[in-house]
């Protein structure tokens, strides 16, 4: 295993099991990175360094330079709860704002944070979830949860919380 910058190891036989899973090829880099986040809840700069000297025709830059182009991909630990808010046109008239704020306030979010110190909770902003008729909504993991309101999200949150505590 290998030390990781931020105190979490990445598992260097994992990384050559999904390498060789999507094909070792450079060709395949994104699904390689899409395997790479769905293990570690992100892309660990360890990682990615490993990749780019591991595959040949890559560099560690090129496969950072990939990783931080595509939106899907994040360089910070992710919690495990993963939110995302729509703020979309009919999210935002509908009242997005409010509940993206409503987060931020019911899980003590610090500015320009957007996980929660126990690891918890993520929060993104995104700019469309496909779901107007339902605006706004949220997705928590997957789910989806329409016509959100602040009141809405804070049961949603204190429910997972309670979950968590047991």
């Amino acid at each position: 295993m290998t030390e990781l910058t931020n105190s979490r190891k990445i598992d260097t036989r994992k990384l050559d099991t999904i390498i060789a899973e999507c094909g070792g090829d450079k060709s395949h880099l994104i699904a390689i990175l899409q395997k790479v986040q769905e293990e570690y809840k992100y892309l660990p700069e360890d990682a990615l360094i490993y990749i780019g000297t591991k595959i040949e025709g890559l560099s560690p830059a090129t496969v950072y330079g990939v990783a931080t182009f595509y939106a899907q991909f994040s360089l910070d630990p992710k919690g495990k709860y993963e939110i995302k808010v729509c703020d979309g046109t009919a999210c935002h008239v509908r009242g997005s704002m409010p509940v993206l704020n409503a987060i931020k306030g019911h899980l003590k979010l610090e500015e320009g944070k957007m996980t929660t110190p126990d690891g918890l909770f993520s929060l993104e902003t995104v700019s469309c979830l496909g779901a107007c008729g339902l605006a706004p909504v949220c997705v928590i993991n997957g789910k989806v949860y329409p016509q959100m309101t602040t009141d809405a999200v804070k049961m949603i949150l204190d429910t997972l919380l309670k979950e968590e505590r047991g």
